[in-house]
């Protein structure tokens, strides 16, 4: 997991949980596909796993997440 991305757990304590899952799964390729990944991505869920936001394999900008991860925790 990219430093950046772990790091909003410590940003947001008690708030955020980042997990980095094993894309070569049976599991984890069907979950790639049904979100529209090729191979990998990061997406932020509700605390009921609903997709909130996300975006796909090299268009990850830590930045845009940052931004988001605020909006959505007001």
């Amino acid at each position: 997991m990219k430093p950046a991305v772990s790091g909003l757990e410590k940003e947001y304590p008690g708030q955020v949980v980042a997990k980095n899952l094993d894309a070569t799964t049976p599991e984890s390729k069907k979950e790639i596909e049904k979100l529209g990944f090729e191979t990998h991505g990061l997406v932020i869920r509700d605390a009921k796993g609903e997709v909130l936001f996300k975006q796909k394999d090299h268009t990850v900008k830590v930045d845009e997440v940052r931004k988001e991860v605020a909006t959505l925790l007001k």
